[in-house]
Order: structure tokens, then sequence, then C-alpha cells
């Protein structure tokens, strides 16, 4: 791994140890910038720092910083005036606290830096305080001071390395409100059961494997540009037709998820109904009504078996043979004098 600068250096507080550290970030931006041109002649458009009272420009190293007060007079506030400021984090990150991981809300998440141990004797607090953290499976709260400001940090473990998160202020989280429909909504069943399906058609995905599309085109377009070429265009994608009715939209969506997927086009008509069936957990309250409806069907049964008797009677009425048969396997008994012809000639 390449050595990446420090932004800030100090040590972690951890009770009565001391760790010395450096800061560095632990993100980076792949973002494409574009600089401000003159569309007529192609130059540079830059921003130059002028002195008002002066009306010249100024160099960086002449520039500092103040405080607008409210009727507009600037109070000037040196560096020298932030680092004697009366607080224990100015150089220090500061642990208050352990908690479990799950208490962070992710709205509080801001910037991430790893906290690498500054020389050798900081290895061995370092490594204790990595392993506490490890077998504690907890995060530690802290507040340090960093570009003019205290704030709050949690201390996790990535690897065999310390990063800090920076948090916000619970204070500068804003609450939800009228964010939500403030209309009364109902969602059937159906419906869940649907989402539930494309839930599970679309899976897990190994963020891994994600990358930026976007930046990919960006550069290609500018590769294409700077040798002289045509930048490749995609065909514009054909309007489809507004779907009204969201189980519709829904069992679409299904559908496209398991063809992009691989899977057999010819289910694609019966998989949404068979991955309803399949994963939905509230098939059991629906089937409650269905026993009302075995119960009336034992009713019907029961009652067709009073009924038996006019039953034989259509089998009975279909051929003539059918009903001397039945009769002679009625009687059994009867049958051998009716083969016994030499009484009737006697008769």
């Amino acid at each position: 791994m390449r050595q990446v600068r420090s932004i800030w250096n100090g040590a972690i507080s951890f009770g009565l140890v001391s760790i010395p550290i450096k800061l560095v970030n632990a993100t980076e931006s792949h973002s494409i910038s574009f600089r401000q041109i003159h569309t007529e002649d192609g130059g540079r458009i830059r921003y130059r720092k002028v002195c008002e009272l002066e009306d010249r420009e100024v160099a960086q190293a002449e520039i500092g910083k103040a405080y607008e007060d409210a009727d507009g007079t600037m109070i000037p506030i040196t560096d020298e005036d932030l680092a004697q400021l009366p607080i224990p984090t100015a150089k220090t990150i500061e642990i208050v606290a352990f908690v479990p991981a799950d208490r962070i809300d992710p709205l509080q998440m801001d910037a991430a830096y790893y906290l690498s141990a500054s020389g050798v004797p900081a290895a061995k607090p370092y490594t204790l305080l990595r392993e506490a953290l490890k077998r504690s499976q907890k995060v530690a709260i802290a507040k340090y001071a960093l570009r003019g400001r205290e704030r709050l940090g949690m201390l996790r473990v990535v690897d065999d390395v310390i990063a800090m998160h920076g948090l916000l202020w619970p204070d500068e989280i804003r609450v939800p409100e009228g964010v939500a429909p403030d209309t009364n909504v109902t969602v059937r069943d159906k419906e869940l059961d649907l989402a539930d399906a494309l839930m599970d058609t679309l899976g897990e995905v190994d963020l891994a494997d994600l990358h930026d599309d976007y930046r990919e085109a960006v550069e290609e377009m500018i590769t294409a540009k700077a040798s002289g070429e045509q930048p490749a265009t995609s065909p514009s994608p054909a309007p489809g037709a507004k779907v009204l009715d969201l189980m519709a939209a829904l069992e679409k969506s299904v559908r496209e998820a398991k063809e992009s997927r691989g899977e057999d086009p010819a289910d694609k008509e019966t998989a949404p109904k068979a991955q309803v069936s399949r994963i939905s957990p509230r098939a059991t309250p629906k089937q409650t009504p269905g026993k009302k409806s075995t119960s009336t069907a034992t009713k019907k049964t029961t009652t067709t078996k009073k009924s038996q008797p006019p039953a034989p009677a259509k089998k009975s009425t279909r051929t003539t043979k059918k009903t001397t048969a039945t009769k002679t396997t009625a009687t059994a008994k009867k049958t051998p004098p009716k083969k016994a012809t030499p009484r009737k000639r006697t008769a």
C-alpha cells in the first residue's frame, strides 16, 4: 500500500493510556472534475482573490480568517487563537464510552479515517485497544477537534487497523417531519407478497462487484474527443407504457428480474405466482376462510350421502341390460331357479 500523507497528528486518550497516532484519509474520490472555460475561445476561467479595500489580488500567504459579526464587523481569528482554546480534544481523540455498533444511527455517519500508530512506542497500546475492541464487539465513541471545530467520532476495527468515522452531532440530524406521505394508503397482502418476491429475485450483491458506469462513460468520451473521434452514444430507450396497476407493475418487475438473471423465459409467466407462494409468510392466515368452505363442503357431502338412493336410479336408467344385471346380482339365490327351465316346462 502506498504511503498516504497524514492530515492530523495527535493521540488517542484511552483512560490513562495515551496512544500517539496519525490521522489518514480512509476514502478518496474518483469523480471526474471539469474546468470552467470561455466557450468562444476556450480560455480558462480563473477565480482571483482580490482585497476589496485595496482592489488588488493577494497571495495565499496574506489571507487569514475572521468572523463576521451581525453588524458586518470582521473579527480576525488566527490559528494560534484556535490552538490555545481550553478544550482537551485540541490534539487528542478522547474516548468517552464504548457502545454496541447498532446503537449508531447510519444518518450520523460522516467522513472516515484510518488511525496509524505513530512510532514504535505506540504499537503496544495501539494493539491493546484494537484487540479490546475486537473482543468486546463494541465501538468506541470519542470526541476530537479537526479543522476548527470539535467533532464526534466512532472508532472500530477494520482488518488490523483502527478506523474512525466522523459522526454528526445528534442535533445536526433533522427530524423527518412532513417527509412521509400524509395520505392514508392501504397496502394489500398480495402486493406485499409480490414485493417480497421481487426482493428475493434480485437477491444479494457483492459491493466489490459494483462500479461507476457514469465515470467510465465520461472517461471513454474524453478519450474519444482527445483523439478526434466521435464519442459513442447510447440509443435512447423506447418509452414504455405507463403501468397504472401496482400489481401489474410488480409482476412485470419480477419477470424482468428473473430474465436478467438468465432464467428460462418460458417460466416468466408463472414464475411470479410460484415465487409468491413460496416465500410469503402470510399464506397461513389467508387459508382461515378456506376452512369454512371445507366445512360447508363436508356438509354438502353428508347431504349427498343422505340422498344416495336416487344415484343408482340414474345408473339404472342408462340401459336395460344394467338393470337386469343389478337384479341378478342383488338376489344371487334366485338365479339358480331361473336357470332351471324344466320347471317352466312342467307348468
